[in-house]
Protein backbone atom coordinates (compact mmCIF):
# COMPACT_ATOMS: atom_id res chain seq x y z
CA UNK A 1 0.00 0.00 0.00
CA UNK A 2 1.40 3.10 -1.04
CA UNK A 3 -0.78 5.30 2.15
CA UNK A 4 -2.34 5.12 5.57
CA UNK A 5 -4.28 7.20 6.85
CA UNK A 6 -5.58 7.65 10.74
CA UNK A 7 -9.08 7.95 10.77
CA UNK A 8 -11.79 8.79 13.10
CA UNK A 9 -15.36 7.53 12.63
CA UNK A 10 -18.03 9.46 13.79
CA UNK A 11 -20.00 7.41 16.34
CA UNK A 12 -21.11 7.34 20.24
CA UNK A 13 -17.87 5.17 20.94
CA UNK A 14 -14.06 5.50 20.04
CA UNK A 15 -13.57 4.28 17.07
CA UNK A 16 -10.52 4.90 14.85
CA UNK A 17 -9.45 3.33 11.59
CA UNK A 18 -6.63 3.50 9.00
CA UNK A 19 -7.26 4.35 5.64
CA UNK A 20 -5.27 2.48 3.33
CA UNK A 21 -5.24 3.39 -0.12
CA UNK A 22 -3.36 3.27 -3.41
CA UNK A 23 -1.85 4.93 -6.45
CA UNK A 24 -4.38 7.40 -7.86
CA UNK A 25 -8.62 7.73 -6.69
CA UNK A 26 -10.79 5.00 -7.01
CA UNK A 27 -14.66 5.17 -6.22
CA UNK A 28 -14.55 1.70 -4.25
CA UNK A 29 -13.16 0.77 -0.54
CA UNK A 30 -13.42 -2.42 1.73
CA UNK A 31 -14.35 -2.07 5.05
CA UNK A 32 -11.85 -4.51 7.30
CA UNK A 33 -13.58 -6.01 10.54
CA UNK A 34 -10.57 -7.33 13.01
CA UNK A 35 -10.76 -10.30 15.15
CA UNK A 36 -11.50 -10.59 18.82
CA UNK A 37 -10.52 -7.56 20.76
CA UNK A 38 -10.37 -9.42 24.24
CA UNK A 39 -7.66 -11.77 22.70
CA UNK A 40 -5.20 -9.03 20.98
CA UNK A 41 -7.72 -8.43 18.06
CA UNK A 42 -6.80 -5.34 16.50
CA UNK A 43 -6.70 -3.23 13.05
CA UNK A 44 -2.88 -4.32 12.58
CA UNK A 45 -3.62 -7.48 12.37
CA UNK A 46 -1.60 -9.28 9.65
CA UNK A 47 -4.02 -11.13 7.64
CA UNK A 48 -6.13 -7.89 7.62
CA UNK A 49 -3.01 -5.67 6.46
CA UNK A 50 -2.26 -8.74 4.18
CA UNK A 51 -5.55 -8.42 2.39
CA UNK A 52 -5.39 -4.73 2.46
CA UNK A 53 -2.07 -4.30 0.66
CA UNK A 54 -3.56 -6.92 -2.00
CA UNK A 55 -6.61 -4.59 -2.43
CA UNK A 56 -5.02 -1.21 -2.69
CA UNK A 57 -2.16 -2.87 -5.03
CA UNK A 58 -5.41 -2.94 -7.44
CA UNK A 59 -6.59 0.30 -6.83
CA UNK A 60 -9.32 -0.34 -3.79
CA UNK A 61 -9.04 1.19 -1.11
CA UNK A 62 -9.35 -0.06 2.47
CA UNK A 63 -10.51 1.11 5.61
CA UNK A 64 -9.19 -1.12 8.95
CA UNK A 65 -10.96 -0.14 11.88
CA UNK A 66 -10.60 -0.83 15.82
CA UNK A 67 -13.92 -1.39 17.97
CA UNK A 68 -14.83 0.89 20.95
CA UNK A 69 -14.53 -0.62 24.28
CA UNK A 70 -15.89 -3.96 24.65
CA UNK A 71 -19.62 -4.82 24.63
CA UNK A 72 -20.09 -8.38 24.24
CA UNK A 73 -20.35 -8.07 20.28
CA UNK A 74 -23.26 -5.27 20.61
CA UNK A 75 -20.95 -2.53 20.41
CA UNK A 76 -18.97 -3.93 17.99
CA UNK A 77 -21.79 -4.65 15.88
CA UNK A 78 -22.95 -0.51 16.18
CA UNK A 79 -19.19 0.00 15.22
CA UNK A 80 -19.17 -2.11 12.19
CA UNK A 81 -22.14 -0.42 10.93
CA UNK A 82 -20.32 3.18 11.33
CA UNK A 83 -17.39 1.95 9.84
CA UNK A 84 -19.49 1.28 6.80
CA UNK A 85 -21.64 4.19 6.88
CA UNK A 86 -18.41 6.30 7.12
CA UNK A 87 -17.25 4.21 4.00
CA UNK A 88 -20.90 4.49 2.22
CA UNK A 89 -20.48 8.49 2.13
CA UNK A 90 -17.57 8.44 0.50
CA UNK A 91 -17.62 5.48 -1.92
CA UNK A 92 -19.30 4.08 -4.48
CA UNK A 93 -18.99 0.75 -4.19
CA UNK A 94 -18.56 -0.70 -0.84
CA UNK A 95 -17.10 -4.16 0.38
CA UNK A 96 -16.63 -6.01 4.08
CA UNK A 97 -14.34 -8.17 5.12
CA UNK A 98 -13.15 -9.93 8.27
CA UNK A 99 -11.36 -12.25 10.66
CA UNK A 100 -12.74 -14.52 13.05
CA UNK A 101 -14.47 -12.61 15.31
CA UNK A 102 -14.86 -9.89 12.72
CA UNK A 103 -15.46 -12.51 9.80
CA UNK A 104 -19.00 -13.03 11.95
CA UNK A 105 -19.56 -9.15 12.39
CA UNK A 106 -18.75 -9.12 8.76
CA UNK A 107 -22.36 -11.26 8.15
CA UNK A 108 -24.07 -10.04 10.72
CA UNK A 109 -23.57 -6.17 9.32
CA UNK A 110 -24.06 -7.38 5.28
CA UNK A 111 -27.70 -9.30 6.61
CA UNK A 112 -28.41 -6.27 8.31
CA UNK A 113 -28.87 -7.56 11.85
CA UNK A 114 -29.92 -5.08 14.90
CA UNK A 115 -28.02 -5.13 17.98
CA UNK A 116 -30.93 -7.19 19.69
CA UNK A 117 -30.54 -9.95 16.69
CA UNK A 118 -33.39 -9.02 14.78
CA UNK A 119 -33.44 -8.08 10.91
CA UNK A 120 -32.91 -4.47 10.11
CA UNK A 121 -31.96 -2.78 7.25
CA UNK A 122 -29.32 -3.81 4.71
CA UNK A 123 -26.87 -1.67 4.06
CA UNK A 124 -25.71 -1.28 0.34
CA UNK A 125 -22.54 -3.31 -0.05
CA UNK A 126 -20.90 -4.72 -3.24
CA UNK A 127 -19.38 -7.94 -1.89
CA UNK A 128 -18.58 -9.90 1.47
CA UNK A 129 -16.06 -11.84 2.54
CA UNK A 130 -15.55 -14.22 5.72
CA UNK A 131 -12.67 -15.72 6.88
CA UNK A 132 -12.76 -18.14 9.44
CA UNK A 133 -16.60 -17.03 10.65
CA UNK A 134 -17.68 -18.38 14.07
CA UNK A 135 -21.42 -18.88 13.42
CA UNK A 136 -22.19 -16.77 16.22
CA UNK A 137 -20.88 -13.97 19.13
CA UNK A 138 -23.65 -14.52 21.63
CA UNK A 139 -27.27 -16.17 22.33
CA UNK A 140 -28.61 -12.95 20.18
CA UNK A 141 -25.89 -12.31 17.66
CA UNK A 142 -26.25 -15.47 14.94
CA UNK A 143 -24.44 -15.44 11.42
CA UNK A 144 -26.75 -17.87 9.61
CA UNK A 145 -29.68 -16.00 9.74
CA UNK A 146 -27.59 -13.22 8.80
CA UNK A 147 -26.77 -15.25 5.83
CA UNK A 148 -29.78 -15.88 4.67
CA UNK A 149 -30.57 -11.89 4.19
CA UNK A 150 -27.38 -11.07 2.50
CA UNK A 151 -27.69 -9.91 -1.38
CA UNK A 152 -24.26 -8.98 -2.62
CA UNK A 153 -21.59 -11.65 -3.55
CA UNK A 154 -20.25 -13.10 -0.84
CA UNK A 155 -18.00 -16.23 -0.18
CA UNK A 156 -16.74 -17.72 3.52
CA UNK A 157 -12.76 -18.88 3.39
CA UNK A 158 -11.87 -20.71 6.25
CA UNK A 159 -9.21 -23.36 7.43
CA UNK A 160 -9.35 -27.23 7.26
CA UNK A 161 -7.72 -27.66 10.33
CA UNK A 162 -9.67 -25.29 12.16
CA UNK A 163 -10.67 -26.32 15.73
CA UNK A 164 -11.30 -22.96 17.16
CA UNK A 165 -14.01 -21.19 15.52
CA UNK A 166 -17.48 -23.42 14.63
CA UNK A 167 -17.57 -22.60 10.93
CA UNK A 168 -19.23 -25.73 9.67
CA UNK A 169 -22.68 -24.44 10.26
CA UNK A 170 -21.32 -21.43 8.07
CA UNK A 171 -20.01 -23.01 5.30
CA UNK A 172 -22.67 -25.56 4.90
CA UNK A 173 -25.11 -22.35 4.90
CA UNK A 174 -22.73 -20.39 2.29
CA UNK A 175 -22.43 -23.60 -0.13
CA UNK A 176 -26.85 -24.15 0.19
CA UNK A 177 -26.97 -20.25 -0.54
CA UNK A 178 -24.72 -20.84 -3.76
CA UNK A 179 -21.57 -18.54 -2.22
CA UNK A 180 -18.07 -19.34 -3.10
CA UNK A 181 -16.56 -21.36 -0.45
CA UNK A 182 -12.68 -21.85 -0.04
CA UNK A 183 -10.99 -24.45 2.23
CA UNK A 184 -6.86 -23.95 2.68
CA UNK A 185 -4.82 -26.09 4.61
CA UNK A 186 -4.39 -23.94 7.30
CA UNK A 187 -5.72 -24.03 11.45
CA UNK A 188 -7.90 -21.01 12.42
CA UNK A 189 -4.53 -18.33 12.37
CA UNK A 190 -3.35 -19.76 8.91
CA UNK A 191 0.06 -19.54 10.45
CA UNK A 192 2.54 -19.62 6.89
CA UNK A 193 -0.55 -18.50 4.55
CA UNK A 194 -1.18 -14.79 4.68
CA UNK A 195 -0.47 -14.34 1.06
CA UNK A 196 -3.15 -17.28 -0.29
CA UNK A 197 -5.51 -15.68 2.77
CA UNK A 198 -4.37 -12.32 1.04
CA UNK A 199 -4.76 -13.58 -2.70
CA UNK A 200 -8.04 -15.71 -1.95
CA UNK A 201 -10.06 -13.05 -0.05
CA UNK A 202 -8.57 -9.68 -1.62
CA UNK A 203 -9.34 -11.71 -5.33
CA UNK A 204 -13.02 -12.39 -4.48
CA UNK A 205 -13.63 -8.78 -3.24
CA UNK A 206 -11.66 -7.30 -6.12
CA UNK A 207 -13.67 -9.37 -8.51
CA UNK A 208 -17.11 -8.37 -6.75
CA UNK A 209 -16.08 -4.54 -6.76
Amino acid sequence: MSDSEPIVIPSARDVRGNLDTGNGETDACVVACPPHPQQGGHRGDGRLVGISEHLTDAGVDCLRFDYGDWDEGYGELGDTYAALEWASERYDRVGVTGFSFGACLTLLAAGGTTVDGAAGKLPELAAVAALAPPSRLNDDLLAVPAMDRIEAPATVVYGERDDLADWQSVVERAEELGWATTALSADHFFVGRTEVVAETVGGFLLEAL
